[in-house]
């Protein structure tokens, strides 16, 4: 037998009732708290009452210093009330001009460097992103978030986004079967000798203006004396160039001939519109060399046509009956008569590559020469990106100049080239003859880009040129 006395009913009974009710106590207590907390809160956010809206309070500061530069917005977030004004005191600490623009009329006027301004903006309900104006600017990383707290939101409503809309593609579209009108004419690719002088006094104007880079397809393009390349310069080793800049545009501009060497921060400073520089430098080497403006963000200044070429010429070049120069470039579209797209920029994700700034430039109006005799093609990629490999389908070249040595030259090895590969601002020149009447088609031979309006012609002698349905 056990030693433990019996159990009684009646005790266990008695215990489970204590801690029933001691259970019931601890929950009414809970309900309790949480209605004294408040009965219209949830676990998920909704309201259990008529009145779904809930105000969330604001510490938000409603004055703000802001520092615009080259290229940013600092600081690149604030917080500001709902349902109030705010003072931004904003500077301009860059190098160029700047703005700060929260909406079309809520935003600072242009400030030129080291200019500032305060306003007083507001009240918003939502949050939303102040940019600069200037064209590329916002692209570039000109933005700053506002966040605006302390709003009354409606939590009876869902607020999951389910939306699918894509910003449409507003930019402009070449139509390859397109074909210029009966005025147009393309460039003239021939390079003229050099100037006599040792030294050349050159005035540069720069422009925004809005032109043809494929047929039916306008662009605002920024450029030097409204040409896009801009004008090729030519010299020899030891000319001195004096540039003389003129900013008629309505944007800070500058420039960079890569065939100097002068400071950065004085020559190549960007200076505003109205205002102008000298540029001046002596030629101290012989090649194909790029300038461009160098005002950020460059990528967008170079994408939108302010490119060039300046030749020195290696000593003792030998005569050709004929010399040409072309640059290889992109474009990237923007919409019709607007700037291009820095955002492709960014991405590599141009709509065309073109010889002297125009889509199949030389298809609609192929360059004439004549069979047996010796020609010299200048050859430099503007990019800003792309590399070119520029090809002469149906010749060799039997001369290869690039960055300032030759490559290859008629010896007793008979050694030929077919291409000239040159990388963004590398250039140089080819030599070559066409052994007879014909077309031969000068193209980028990364063939992608052909169709892309990479793509010119040389009509030899007695060529057909009906068969390129150009002019």
């Amino acid at each position: 037998m056990s030693d433990q006395p019996p159990v009684t009913y009646a005790k266990v009974d008695r215990d489970l009732g204590w801690r029933l009710a001691t259970l019931a106590i601890a929950l009414f207590a809970v309900i309790v708290a949480l209605m004294a907390s408040g009965n219209s809160g949830n676990s998920t956010g909704k309201t259990t009452g008529t009145d779904s809206k809930t105000a969330v309070t604001s510490s938000a500061a409603t004055e703000f210093d802001i520092e615009l530069g080259d290229i940013f917005i600092k600081p690149a977030t604030i917080d500001v009330p709902a349902g109030k004004t705010f003072t931004l005191r904003v500077t301009n600490t860059g190098n160029i001009a700047h703005d700060l623009m929260l909406t079309e009329t809520q935003r600072t006027e242009m400030l030129n460097p080291g200019g500032s301004q305060t306003i007083t903006v507001g009240p918003f309900d939502t949050s939303l992103e102040a940019v600069c104006s200037v064209p590329g600017h916002k692209e570039a990383g000109m933005t700053m978030a506002i966040n605006v707290t302390g709003v009354v939101a409606d939590s009876s409503q869902d607020t999951t986004n389910t939306s699918t809309d894509v910003t449409a593609d507003d930019s402009a579209a070449i139509d390859p079967q397109a074909m210029p009108a009966a005025a147009w004419q393309g460039r003239d690719p021939v390079l003229p000798p050099a100037v006599s002088g040792k030294v050349h006094e050159v005035t540069f104007e720069t422009t925004e203006i809005v032109m043809e880079v494929a047929p039916g397809v306008k662009q605002e393009m920024w450029t030097f004396n409204n040409q896009v390349p801009g004008p090729v310069l030519r010299g020899n080793v030891g000319d001195t160039f004096r540039i003389t800049l003129v900013n008629k545009g309505t944007l800070g501009h500058s420039i960079d001939f890569h065939a100097g060497m002068v400071a950065w921060d004085d020559e190549m400073r960007t200076i505003q519109p109205g205002e102008s520089l000298v540029y001046e430098f002596t030629a101290q080497f012989a090649g194909a060399f790029m300038y461009h403006c160098g005002t950020a963000p460059v990528l967008h200044h170079i994408g939108n046509g302010m490119y060039g070429v300046i030749i020195i010429d290696p000593p003792g070049l030998g005569a050709v009956a004929k010399e040409f120069v072309v640059m290889q470039s992109e474009l990237y579209l923007g919409p019709d008569s607007k700037p291009g797209n820095l955002t492709k920029m960014l991405n590599n994700d141009w709509d065309a590559v073109v010889f002297n700034g125009y889509y199949n430039q030389y298809k609609f109006d192929p360059i004439e020469v004549e069979a047996g005799l010796r020609y010299r093609m200048w050859v430099l990629n503007d990019g800003p990106s792309e590399n070119s490999a520029f090809h002469i389908v149906g010749t060799v070249f039997d001369t290869v100049y690039k960055e300032g040595a030759y490559l290859l030259k008629p010896d007793s090895g008979r050694g030929g080239s077919q291409v000239l590969d040159l990388q963004p601002a590398q250039g140089g020149f080819v030599e070559f003859t066409f052994a007879e009447d014909g077309l031969y088609p000068f193209v980028t031979h990364k063939f992608s880009n052909v169709g892309k309006g990479a793509l010119g012609f040389f009509a030899v002698g007695d060529a057909n040129v009906a068969l390129l349905g150009g002019h």
